[in-house]
């Protein structure tokens, strides 16, 4: 069966796209700060008959890094790493002029630095991954192309991204490289960036075809969002 590393991948967006690939008989790796929430997601998911490994810990921290890596490499090698652990910088999100600069480090670290980190450890795998070269999705967001008030800090991170993305894509021909902007979508993560904002937002769940619909068609690399894909298909 195909491998997977997912971060972030004990709710949201994470979940859903790990649930998907579970039920696909993927095999994963899943990665998440919180311990038992992580693990309920991996029981669950488990319940698809694939084999599933849950690593808590921190994206930042090198040696858990490796070990994602490590538990990949367990299961026989590693086709797919989908990066999507995410920071905002501050929550609720502030303007440019009163963002925490610790804040915005810690966006950054988690959303480039720890994203390429773990790339660049899991490149000898995806590079002789069975599936005839390995695929690596960045979660991205509209915020790193336009710019929107008190989201300067986060779309930033997610803009250096998009060029690391597009980089690795150019450096790794042989692997496919997609940043995706999955749109607008009602997670813990927007609640704690806007907690003023009640408005009901898509669920995670129906923008998963999109980033199915990449790893079945393996388009060339690039930077594609998920509502066109959704509309397209």
């Amino acid at each position: 069966m195909p491998v997977a590393i997912i971060t972030g991948a004990s709710k949201g967006l994470g979940r859903a796209l790990a649930a998907a690939l579970a039920g696909r008989g993927w095999d994963l790796v899943l990665d998440a700060r919180t311990r038992a929430v992580l693990d309920d997601t991996a029981r669950e998911l488990a319940g698809h008959g694939g084999r599933v490994r849950a690593v808590p810990g921190d994206v930042r921290d090198e040696g858990h890094r490796a070990e994602l890596v490590a538990r990949a490499r367990a299961l026989g090698g590693l086709d797919l790493l989908v990066n999507n652990a995410s920071a905002l910088g501050a929550e609720p999100l502030v303007r440019l002029d009163e963002l925490p600069l610790e804040g915005l480090r810690r966006a950054l670290e988690t959303n480039v630095v720890a994203a390429l980190g773990l790339v660049q450890q899991a490149l000898p795998l995806l590079r002789a991954s069975r599936a005839g070269g390995g695929a690596v999705i960045n979660v991205s967001s509209d915020a790193g192309a336009e710019a929107y008030e008190t989201w300067g800090g986060y779309g930033a991170s997610k803009a250096a991204l998009d060029q690391l993305s597009a980089v690795l894509g150019a450096e790794e021909p042989g692997l496919r490289v997609w940043a995706v902007d999955p749109g607008d979508m009602g997670t813990d993560l927007y609640r704690a960036a806007v907690p003023d904002d009640a408005g009901p937002r898509p669920l995670p769940h129906t923008v998963v075809p999109a980033f199915l619909r990449l790893l079945d068609e393996r388009p060339v690399s690039g930077r594609y969002d998920a509502p066109s894909l959704l509309v397209a298909s």
